[in-house]
């Protein structure tokens, strides 16, 4: 949206009869200014410009992330053990109202036919992948860290 904003100003010229010298001056001053043309100038950000501070970083990076494996694998063991989808109310907000979800990416879509080409796609197929493997739990941590739980027969047993 181009909203231009106009100015005018002009100032007279008197001159004085006694002395026939100009007492004030007269200037015509016409500017328009554009809104969308605002920060496009050498003194805006360039690209890449925050690519150092870490607050940004942080900040882009959490907004865009995609749920955790674990999150999804949760939710749909919830649903099964409810016997209910896993459904959004209808909200503004959300897109196509939240009532296009994907529950394997966690991911809400405008309408069907985006939902039916995002299941085409490759980052699908590999969350579908990724989600049929065993869940990462804290017992498998430890076994890989060698802290394991195993009750071994004592070293000199009594006889």
């Amino acid at each position: 949206i181009i909203v231009p904003t106009t100015s005018f100003f002009s100032v007279t010229t008197v001159t004085s009869t006694e002395t026939n010298t100009p007492v004030s001056f007269s200037f015509c001053l016409f500017f328009e200014t554009s809104l969308t043309n605002m920060g496009t100038g050498p003194s805006a950000k360039k690209h890449g410009a925050r690519s150092k501070i870490k607050k940004y970083k942080r900040k882009t990076w959490l907004c865009n992330r995609a749920k955790d494996t674990d999150q999804i694998q949760d939710e749909i063991e919830k649903s099964q053990e409810s016997g209910k989808p896993i459904q959004f109310e209808y909200d503004d907000e959300l897109p196509g109202g939240g009532q296009f979800y994907c529950v394997e990416t966690g991911k809400h879509f405008t309408d069907a036919k985006a939902l039916a080409d995002h299941k085409k796609s490759r980052y699908y197929k590999k969350r579908v992948k990724e989600l049929k493997e065993e869940k990462y739990t804290q017992a498998t941590a430890e076994w890989a860290a060698g802290m394991t739980k195993e009750k071994l027969p004592p070293a000199h047993a009594k006889k």
